[in-house]
């Protein structure tokens, strides 16, 4: 890497010499602009609009337009009497905690190494931002430009993150904001479960620029005069639901499938419930017990009824044979008795 700029950083009244570098780079595929018949690049040419002359860069000058074809024009000099007192300065003015700065405000990141005889301040700093669990606000002027930055530590090493100043954040203006739209509980709570079935840890290596692979395999065959190989067709984003209850489980149930969970109400039970599949799942036992009540109720009530027929059958039987088994013993009785003699 190449230091891009150097200077100190004030930390109270101690002073660390740094050399500053990009952290980042793009990984973009440049292409140049060039004749579709035979390759050749296409130049620009730096002209007045006003004599037609070519313009080399040391007669060009920076124009601020104040409106009505009226051009304000500043030189070099101009610049260099603007009060940028940190031009060589990374000035530390106070600490906050990380979590205080909005992301948003983020543009440009670049590592600090030290500096011949500052690598031992330069540990203590990045030792008492670890300690303090905060990042430091300073300021620092960059290619002519005071900047708000910040001052944290990754892997180690003193990371600078420029920032927007406040006033470059724009305000957000969108109509829907204006509108009464309302949530229902029951929308809200399988938007979390969807939430909650695609949790997981990032990891940034995991993900990869498809576009910028299959790009490069294009000109790679091109190069190698062979057959271009199509890239794989990206699944096509599904069309807006009109039920979005609907919508919000089916996408549920393919987080699970893709994590290899068991889609609910299929083989075994598939995973932890949701708060609605619970809720369903309850008013359903609830229905069901409720319809087994009366079921039970009757059939005790024939049970009971059966059994207190029982008894009453009983008796008119004993009745029924006792009746029958009359005439026989009168039958009997008659054998039984002597004869009178004659």
């Amino acid at each position: 890497m190449r230091a891009i700029w150097k200077g100190a950083v004030s930390f109270g009244l101690v002073s660390i010499g740094v050399k500053l570098y990009s952290a980042t780079e793009e990984k973009d595929i440049r292409f140049h602009q060039v004749h579709r018949e035979d390759g050749g690049r296409i130049r620009y040419k730096r002209t007045c609009s006003v004599c037609g002359e070519e313009v080399t860069y040391d007669d060009i000058a920076k124009g601020y337009d104040i409106g009505g074809g009226e051009m304000v024009i500043l030189t070099d000099e101009d610049f260099a009497d603007l009060p940028l007192t940190s031009s060589r300065a990374i000035d530390v003015l106070e600490f906050v905690p990380a979590e205080q700065v909005d992301p948003i405000l983020y543009n440009k990141a670049y590592f600090l190494e030290p500096e011949g005889a500052a690598t031992k301040p330069y540990v203590l700093l990045r030792d008492a931002l670890i300690d303090s669990e905060r990042v430091a606000i300073v300021k620092v002027a960059l290619r002519q430009r005071e900047q708000l930055a910040t001052l944290r530590v990754r892997e180690g090493v003193l990371l600078l993150n420029t920032m927007l100043w406040p006033d470059e954040i724009r305000t957000p203006d969108f109509g829907f904001l204006d509108e009464d739209l309302k949530v229902r509980p029951p929308e809200l709570a399988m938007a979390s479960s969807l939430i909650d079935s695609m949790t997981g840890e990032f990891e940034p290596d995991v993900f990869t620029d498809d576009y910028r692979a299959a790009l490069q395999e294009v000109i790679d065959a091109k190069v190698e005069g062979r057959e271009v190989v199509q890239p794989e067709e990206v699944e096509e984003a599904p069309a807006a639901a009109v039920d979005l209850m609907a919508a919000l489980k089916a996408s549920v149930e393919r987080a699970k499938a893709a994590r290899g969970e068991q889609p609910a109400g299929r083989g075994g039970g598939g995973g932890e419930p949701t708060p609605i599949s619970s809720a369903r799942s309850a008013q359903k036992a609830a229905e069901k017990k409720a319809a087994k009540a009366p079921a039970k109720k009757t059939a005790a009530k024939k049970t009971a009824e059966k059994k207190a027929s029982e008894p009453a059958k009983k008796t008119a039987a004993k009745k029924t044979t006792a009746k029958k088994a009359e005439p026989a013993k009168k039958t009997a009785a008659r054998k039984t008795a002597p004869r009178k003699s004659a």
